[in-house]
């Protein structure tokens, strides 16, 4: 089969801005055995020695983050004026993962036996694939690259057609870092059917996919003919309950960052708001009086909130959304603002849209929207925001926004996601996705919290001691001293 031409499409004005070729299928099936070579020597190492090499590689992508913030905004239409701190997080991400990966990867004693020692040691599992996202690829990427390295394996990672760069800064900074020839290798691809291949091969020992719900489907059938484990981070329809007891004015305007920031593009923004019926108008009124503030704009100017949404495509699919709702008896209560009025030509802007009186017949409030739709709910009570809550085939994130933190606790309790947050949204720990209106300072934390979904949003976990479990396999020594 021929190599294909791959043509990143910039969201702000649909005209091509990168063209990458992809590898041929026989080229992209010798990447497992050069991988495998890689691993053999790599794994060797002490991990005092790769924990310097990532030290340098995070220094070096600090040092470049002025640059790689405009291939962000240039490819995936983020503004610019938040760009830089997707980078910026994603090293204090990593700092993070690199202080912990002692204590994460150390062996694990055994039960005290007179004339025995007995231990686990973490071995590395061998060449990884990363298959990873767009929206938020630094960040993305960091969550398994660091752990696969430390952990001592090989990686071969596929970027997103619309972020091709990334692969490439990546490899280039782990090489000045010091990182040995083919421990890192990329490669471009626009077809998950072309990834078959690489994915049934045996020598890759681990996948890491972040994407689609449907694209994670097709990875993982591709992989079932063998024993190998697949990770898969994947949608969210992430609901927010907002009780009676709440700052209504703090509370909306907590919420629109929450789903509106990088135009609604995050699989855990806020995509369902469920609101106590007596704060109901309260909460809508305030949450008109924030959109009133956004400017939805041109992203390579520093005073724009919200940029295009990636493509075509899915600015088709939000609009398709926001239509159904307004045909099933919905309400567009998104309040007067210029920007949102007279958007730049050419491109996939979609204005922040408040939606009221929505209800779970509606596709707003069942599929990814993936959009800066705000779709408003009320509900009468406790039950009922918990159990519509529930109801959906995702489980990623949830928030609970009230002053009686110890009942948002309780019922954060019953509530069906890998995250639940009572007070906040949006924020997978260590650090924040930026912490757009939060403090997104590094703290000094030895253990801090997993990511990981429920039901159809994913299957493993990152971040935390736990996000370096995938890229290990345990190993049980068990010594008897010989009697002479």
């Amino acid at each position: 089969m021929s190599t294909e031409v791959i043509t990143t499409i910039s969201p702000s004005t649909n005209e091509p801005v990168l063209t990458r070729n992809g590898l041929s299928e026989s080229d992209v099936a010798l990447l497992p055995a050069l991988s495998t070579q890689a691993f053999n020597t790599f794994r060797l190492t002490s991990l005092e020695e790769r924990q310097i090499i990532v030290k340098r590689a995070l220094k070096l992508l600090s040092d470049k983050q002025h640059v790689l913030a405009r291939e962000l905004t240039e490819q995936m239409g983020r503004p610019i004026a938040y760009a830089a701190k997707e980078i910026t997080t994603a090293v204090a991400r990593g700092e993070y993962l690199l202080k912990i990966s002692s204590d994460a990867l150390k062996d694990t004693q055994g039960e005290p036996e007179k004339g025995f020692k007995r231990f686990i040691r973490k071995a590395p599992i061998g060449p990884v694939l990363v298959l990873f996202a767009w929206n938020y690829p630094y960040l993305i990427l960091v969550n398994s690259l660091i752990p696969a390295l430390l952990a001592g394996n090989s990686v071969i990672i596929k970027p997103s057609p619309q972020t091709p760069t990334i692969v490439e800064q990546v490899q280039e900074i782990f090489a000045e870092a010091g990182l040995p020839d083919k421990v890192i290798q990329y490669f471009h691809c626009g077809s998950l059917t072309r990834l078959e291949s690489i994915v049934r091969s045996p020598q890759i020992k681990l996948i890491c996919f972040t994407g689609s719900v449907a694209g994670g489907l097709q990875v993982q059938r591709a992989a079932s003919g063998r024993v190998v484990s697949v990770g898969l981070e994947l949608g969210g329809k992430d609901p927010a309950y907002v009780r009676e007891d709440v700052d209504v004015k703090w509370a909306a305007e907590e919420i629109v960052d929450g789903a509106v920031f990088n135009s609604g593009q995050s699989c855990c923004s806020i995509e369902r708001v469920y609101v106590a019926e007596n704060i109901h108008a309260a909460f809508v009124s305030a949450v008109q009086d924030v959109l009133k503030g956004y400017k939805l704009g041109d992203p390579f100017d520093q005073s724009t909130n919200i940029g295009p949404v990636v493509s075509k495509k899915l600015a088709e699919t939000i609009k398709a959304h926001v239509q159904d709702a307004l045909d099933k008896g919905a309400k567009d209560l998104t309040p007067e603002n210029e920007s949102f009025a007279s958007p730049p030509a050419g491109g996939n802007y979609i204005r922040p849209t408040l939606l009221s009186e929505v209800n779970h017949d509606m596709d707003v409030m069942k599929e990814e929207t993936f959009g800066p739709i705000i779709p408003v709910m009320r509900v009468g009570n406790d039950e009922e925001a918990v159990r519509l809550m529930n109801n959906s085939e995702f489980g990623l994130t949830a928030s609970i926004w009230t002053k009686d933190t110890a009942k948002g606790e309780e019922l954060a309790n019953h509530v069906e996601a890998g995250t639940v947050f009572v007070n906040r949204s949006d924020f997978p720990s260590p650090v924040s996705q930026f912490g757009h209106t939060t403090n997104n300072r590094y703290a000094d934390r030895s253990k801090d919290l997993a990511w990981t979904g429920w039901k159809n949003s994913g299957k493993g976990v990152t971040l935390s001691v736990f996000g370096f479990d995938q890229f290990v396999k345990l190993k049980s020594f068990h010594v008897k001293q010989h009697l002479s």
